[in-house]
């Protein structure tokens, strides 16, 4: 149910979570189960991943729609890019708890049969100094596009912070699973010796590539955050700051073709990610109408 609020504002529901609330929740609970049953409740990851889950459950339950107020909303939904993020690097360690083999040889597979080939090494013969380092720029940029994406929509309009958060962070939450059932190399590492071209560059593809090889959890390959993320930040932008879309348009379409150039992902996650990102922001766009109807 929703109510007319002073000022004719519509207020949803206190009844309901947002979406990502529900998906978080979900992938929080079942990754705590899955690190009991391999590991034991006392090791590390159990405790932190208890810890969370409980942070979690504590602050829907004394930030109730953001407690009626627009502060306890933007406190509510911060959460999320803190932990997520976070949670990302203890993935690391996790995801091999409970799932110790790399499916590297599955997602290649899976090309083979839906293109007959690994794009990376296709693209072999595209190498050159100036497109890895055009490209590793693109790469590295997503980074700020997301944080300050994620920050910029938290200090706008509340209503819109709801929908891009509810949508990005089940986003992340799908995602995450995905890293947990097909956790991955990607082709830089695990097809690294079927590489007869250097991706040769400057201190731009040298820079990318060392915030890759020490920042990576080693899992994160299937789906494409990168692909994915960026899809449904462009609609987002696309939407509500229009400014924004148009400038981060073209570098975005060199983040997805880099994902495959620079070696870091299998077209069939490349294809997925794309896929999340523009499902996550129609069913945000649907569930806020559904929510204020």
């Amino acid at each position: 149910m929703a109510a007319l609020a002073p000022g004719g504002r519509w207020e949803i529901s206190r009844s309901r979570l947002l979406l990502h609330e529900w998906l978080c929740l979900g992938f929080f609970v079942w990754l705590l189960g899955q690190l009991v049953v391999a590991a034991g409740f006392t090791n590390r990851d159990s405790l932190i991943m208890s810890a969370l889950l409980a942070a979690n459950c504590a602050l829907l339950y004394f930030l109730p729609y953001g407690g009626d107020s627009d502060l306890g909303w933007r406190l509510r939904l911060l959460f999320y890019p803190v932990v997520m993020n976070l949670l990302y690097f203890l993935l690391g360690t996790a995801i091999p708890a409970i799932h110790p083999e790399r499916e590297d040889a599955v997602l290649q597979a899976v090309d083979q049969a839906l293109i007959g080939t690994n794009l990376s090494l296709r693209m072999q013969s595209w190498v050159h100094p100036v497109l890895t380092d055009l490209l590793s720029a693109c790469y590295m940029l997503y980074f700020v596009y997301l944080i300050l994406g994620q920050f910029a929509y938290l200090y706008g309009d509340l209503a819109v912070v709801k929908k891009y958060y509810a949508g990005l962070f089940s986003l992340y939450a799908v995602g995450y699973l995905g890293y947990s059932l097909l956790p991955a190399l990607g082709p830089h590492l695990a097809m690294d010796g079927q590489f007869n071209v250097p991706l040769s560059g400057g201190w731009l593809a040298e820079t990318n590539e060392k915030i890759v090889m020490d920042g990576s959890n080693r899992v994160d390959v299937f789906p494409s955050l990168h692909c994915g993320n960026a899809l449904y930040i462009l609609l987002s932008d696309y939407q509500h700051k229009r400014w924004r879309f148009w400038a981060y348009l073209i570098p975005c379409i060199g983040l997805w073709l880099s994902t495959v150039y620079l070696r870091y992902h299998y077209f069939i996650d490349v294809v997925c990610g794309l896929l999340l990102g523009w499902l996550a922001w129609k069913l945000a766009n649907r569930y806020l109408r559904e929510q204020t109807a």
